[in-house]
């Protein structure tokens, strides 16, 4: 009896105590699994760096390139955010400098569109090639996605120039291996029902046309950040 009533309190403390662990253990495991599932219900955000062409110029609310790139990938069934990180007259040195504000921790993926406003004032293909390299390898290190939207050169800068700056976008996208779409104004530059009085920025149905063509290639990054 001396015995028996001697090991009871201390079996009966080790019963609590299991009971206790047992308790906090299931308790983690459901916030574990809340959490996970909370995280899984938020949608993806894709941060659009880029210049007047990425910012909608002198387009309304939701007429944009960001809205209505965002519109066009949610009626796809898309649960995603795009944010707009467009600056109107926005190099590639520019975007380099406020890129580490400009990319929030939150992000996913990147459209990079950069590079129109290098050629129009003749900077030298080759400073805007660092650039992008340089914005290219500190988004990688940072595990996000790219989606790298491309550029022609003007053709009033001359054949010299456009062999040199036109190459950068689809080298640089098969060096990094990124989504690449080669030219960010294709099927609006120069058709005039499609652009604003300036003849360079689209214009709301510009935007649209712009946005369909892309659309297969930011799907094809929800892709690759899903993996």
């Amino acid at each position: 009896m001396i015995v028996k009533r001697y090991l009871e309190p201390k079996l009966s403390v080790s019963r609590h105590l299991l009971l206790l662990v047992a308790t906090l253990l299931w308790l983690a495991t459901g916030l574990s699994f809340t959490t996970a599932k909370a995280q899984a219900q938020e949608p993806l955000e894709i941060v659009a760096l880029g210049d007047s062409l990425t910012a909608g110029y002198q387009l309304p609310p939701g007429e944009g390139f960001v809205p209505q790139l965002q519109a066009a990938l949610r009626a796809r069934g898309h649960s995603v955010v795009v944010q707009n990180a467009g600056v109107s007259g926005d190099t590639s040195a520019g975007g380099l400098a406020r890129l580490d504000w400009s990319i929030p921790p939150s992000t996913d993926a990147v459209i990079v569109e950069l590079g129109a406003n290098d050629a129009l004032r003749g900077v030298a293909p080759e400073v805007t090639r660092q650039n992008l390299t340089k914005i290219i390898e500190s988004l990688q290190a940072r595990g996000l996605t790219i989606l790298l939207a491309g550029m022609y050169a003007p053709p009033n800068l001359g054949l010299a120039y456009a062999d040199r700056f036109n190459p950068i976008y689809p080298e640089l996208a098969k060096k990094y291996d990124l989504i690449y779409y080669p030219f960010f104004l294709d099927g609006v530059a120069g058709i005039k029902d499609l652009n604003l009085a300036d003849g360079i920025h689209p214009n709301a149905d510009g935007i649209q046309i712009i946005v369909q063509r892309i659309l297969p290639k930011a799907e094809q990054l929800i892709g690759r950040i899903n993996k």
